[in-house]
């Protein structure tokens, strides 16, 4: 259309519908753009990126993030994919060995300030490594870190200084990761550490990628998040995912339980006790997440009953799919996963059946704690 108005620093068309939309603008400042009043107008991703150095998500077209994926093996690159903790098999992206060709990978796991204090970070990269190795990717660093509380940033920092100094540094992951998060503390940090930054400008911004100028002549390259619906974390609503998402270290709520039992992670999980002795089951999850504790036998109109209501997340009309159940036998201590919700830790010898709307971000691991 001959009136659309353009950002000049990433192209897109600008709109006031929308923030979440490519483009936005403030309905006033759109008014006055479309008046002729201002020159080289921003959306206002664009201006934030250049005034405060901050990344805003934006909404964009999967096929637009594989079509920069499939450009990755003719450059040369570091390729990093940041990972949620809380979902880790769901988040990790398993294509990305289709695309990286012969350059180099690292995993950064984000969100390790949620872990009680005793985590031991060596088991839980032990288990990142052994879970990308199964879906056949090999990386060869890996990173515990905090995106929100810029913790353990400096060692990433350290590598990433290193390793941009003959290449380029690309970012990706799914929604919802923090991967933005992780690359405005990064610049934040690089910024004032070892001013390793041009944070006057961002110059060749775009639709598909965000690219931060470093001293040495490299970039920093941000990526539009994939989304997958093997997230919970993207059918949720905004208020609901506010309350799953853990801002504190997660306090463990323990269950001694006998066969016969069931416990609710609000309306999003569920777990049946089957088969076992007396035991104690140790929950994992966010502070506004509701558990309950009931008998199997009706654990069913329980649900009916409660979810929205008793058993929140979510909130009000249950708008989710059916809760759908795997059951488990665990050969040793095991965390059963509830992927962008928690984890249940339970010891070996049980018979259990773990439940989610659709089955979305079932699992088991040897337990890390």
């Amino acid at each position: 259309m001959d009136d659309e108005i353009i950002c000049i620093g990433c192209g897109a068309v600008l709109q006031s519908d929308d923030p979440k939309k490519a483009g936005y603008l403030p309905a006033a400042a759109l008014k006055k753009a479309e008046a002729g009043e201002t020159d080289n107008v921003y959306c206002q991703r664009c201006f934030r990126l250049r005034h405060y150095n901050e990344i805003m998500p934006v909404d964009l077209n999967n096929d637009d993030f594989l079509a920069l994926l499939n450009s990755l093996a003719t450059k040369k690159a570091l390729v990093v994919n940041v990972v949620d903790l809380f979902d880790f098999s769901n988040s990790l992206l398993a294509s990305l060995k289709r695309f990286v060709g012969d350059n180099e990978f690292i995993l950064v796991g984000n969100k390790f300030d949620l872990f009680p204090l005793n985590s031991r970070q060596s088991r839980i990269k032990d288990w990142m490594r052994q879970e990308a190795n199964r879906m056949g990717l090999y990386p060869s660093k890996i990173f515990l870190i905090s995106a929100a509380r810029q913790k353990n940033l400096d060692e990433l920092i350290e590598y990433l200084d290193q390793a941009s100094q003959d290449r380029d540094i690309y970012f990706v992951g799914m929604t919802n990761v923090g991967k933005s998060t992780l690359i405005n503390a990064i610049i934040d940090k690089m910024g004032d550490i070892k001013d390793v930054i041009t944070t006057s400008r961002f110059p060749g911004t775009t639709l598909d990628r965000i690219e931060i100028p470093l001293e040495n002549g490299h970039h920093l390259i941000d990526t539009p998040g994939i989304m997958s619906t093997n997230q919970l974390a993207t059918r949720l609503n905004a208020a609901d995912l506010e309350v799953v998402s853990p801002k504190k270290p997660i306090k463990p709520a323990t269950f001694q339980l006998l066969p016969g039992n069931t416990i609710f992670l609000g309306g999003l999980g569920r777990i049946d006790y089957l088969k076992g002795q007396s035991t104690s089951f140790t929950v994992y999850a966010a502070r506004g997440v509701k558990l309950h504790r009931t008998k199997t036998a009706n654990a069913d109109d329980f649900y009916q009953k409660h979810v929205g209501e008793l058993l929140t997340p979510p909130t009000g009309e249950n708008y989710l799919p059916a809760l759908k159940g795997q059951e488990y036998h665990t050969d040793y201590k095991s965390d059963l996963l509830f992927g962008g919700v928690g984890f249940v830790t339970v010891p070996k010898d049980c018979v259990v059946k773990t439940y989610t709307p659709d089955k979305i971000g079932l699992g088991i691991r040897r337990a890390l704690i």
